[in-house]
């Protein structure tokens, strides 16, 4: 949009100087042509008299004393008619005057502004329209064959261009061409030799050519991948993902974890961190268990002012219009989650609804695993479910509390007040 006026503001600029310039042009030729004139003029007549002196001074009219000083009288009126500024025979060639400009500088701004708003677009400048998607119109099956196709060109141009075959491994199994993948990573192998980010790619298209089952063959080149490389991200990747869809959750933890704790900057860490928390939301919603369990304390304190920095205390209770929904035998699942980046619980911990109104404190003892920890956030959001089902997922009839920001080391009061419909 702004150059858009900058390139209006040029054109008006181009415009005025074609109606000035000519004008101060036109005044400054007829200053001069008014000047020159005057001067040609003066001294045509002071040529005429001085001959007509001579003439008498040879004819004896007049001495040399006489001569001399109608002479010098003749030049001293040159001098003055040439510092005369008026001309009255020049008067009818005067330049015009500044109305006619302005005049026109006035009509050009006019009727650019009427035109432009006539015939202009300048709701389509004010919003220009969005720039076209090449892939607009197209299914994702066509997109993907598109990108295959592209790739497949660019290994016929260069065979042995093992990361272009690389990448075109990935395309085919995304296009679920799984023979293709397998022989594209066998290419790979080809050409650079056997690696375990390589067996982990071929193992993955094999496992979804099986119909995602972990056939002999698959396992055997899992064995192979993580000999050669322990934290392979496509093998451990492979294996939780099958641990995960087979409700082994703990399995697809550990191995989504390996994958973390290798400190790996080329996988998605935000993905991974979500993945576990799904298998662990998973596995407790079958189980009912968290991670302190076995030592829970719901009066439990903090031992010092340093833990304290480093914990979030949680007073529960229960709305008074919802009191009479509360069973003795409801569970009462407590969370903690950063308000900033991945939303994965810190840390969690779970009451008996028999206990109400009390006091929880959350800190890295009951964290769900993993590298992020209650101590590594600066501020926090709580949630409660009181289950009544046992699941740490709300289902109709519970009872969700939720405090939207505390700050690790605060404390807080949680209500629970809002019916799972």
């Amino acid at each position: 949009m702004t150059t858009f006026w900058i390139f209006i503001a040029l054109v008006l600029i181009v415009s005025l100087i074609m109606i000035w310039v000519p004008h101060f042009r036109q005044q400054k030729l007829l200053q001069a042509e008014e000047a020159g004139v005057r001067k040609q003029t003066n001294l045509e007549l002071f040529n005429e008299r001085l001959s007509v002196l001579e003439k008498e001074l040879q004819d004896d009219l007049l001495d040399q004393a006489e001569f001399d000083a109608l002479k010098k009288e003749l030049e001293i009126s040159l001098l003055q008619d040439m510092k005369n500024k008026a001309d009255d025979s020049l008067s009818a060639a005067k330049p015009k005057s500044l109305l006619w400009p302005s005049l026109m500088t006035v009509a050009v701004i006019a009727l650019t502004g009427y035109f432009y708003q006539q015939l202009g677009a300048y709701e389509d400048i004010a919003n220009p329209p969005q720039a076209s998607n090449p892939h607009e119109g197209m299914s994702n099956e066509q997109i993907m064959a598109q990108r295959v196709q592209m790739m497949e060109a660019q290994v016929q141009q260069d065979p042995e261009n093992s990361q272009a075959w690389f990448g075109l491994g990935h395309a085919y199994i995304s296009a679920s061409q799984y023979n293709h993948a397998i022989a594209a990573f066998d290419k790979v192998m080809e050409l650079v030799g056997t690696h375990a980010e390589l067996l982990g790619p071929k193992a993955t298209a094999m496992y979804y050519q099986a119909g995602q089952k972990v056939t002999p063959e698959v396992q055997q080149l899992i064995e192979q991948s993580l000999a050669l490389d322990p934290q392979d991200p496509s093998t451990l990747l492979l294996v939780g993902m099958d641990s995960f869809f087979n409700a082994r959750y703990q399995e697809a933890i550990d191995a989504w974890q390996a994958i973390l704790d290798s400190g790996r900057s080329d996988v998605d860490r935000t993905a991974l961190m979500n993945a576990i928390q799904s298998a662990q939301m998973s596995m407790q919603s079958e189980t009912g268990a968290m991670p302190n369990d076995d030592n829970h304390n719901p009066m439990k304190k903090p031992a010092n002012a340093a833990t304290t920095a480093k914990t979030v205390s949680v007073s529960v209770e229960v709305a008074p219009e919802l009191a009479d929904k509360v069973a003795q035998g409801d569970q009462i699942f407590i969370f903690a989650r950063a308000t900033q980046g991945p939303k994965v619980p810190l840390a969690a911990t779970k009451i008996s609804a028999s206990e109400l109104p009390a006091t929880v404190t959350l800190d890295d003892s009951t964290s769900m695993g993993g590298d992020v920890k209650l101590s590594g956030a600066a501020e926090v959001e709580i949630i409660a479910v009181l289950s009544k089902h046992g699941s740490v997922k709300p289902q109709a009839g519970d009872i969700k509390g939720v405090v939207d920001a505390v700050k690790v080391g605060d404390t807080t009061t949680l209500t629970l007040n809002t019916l799972v419909q």
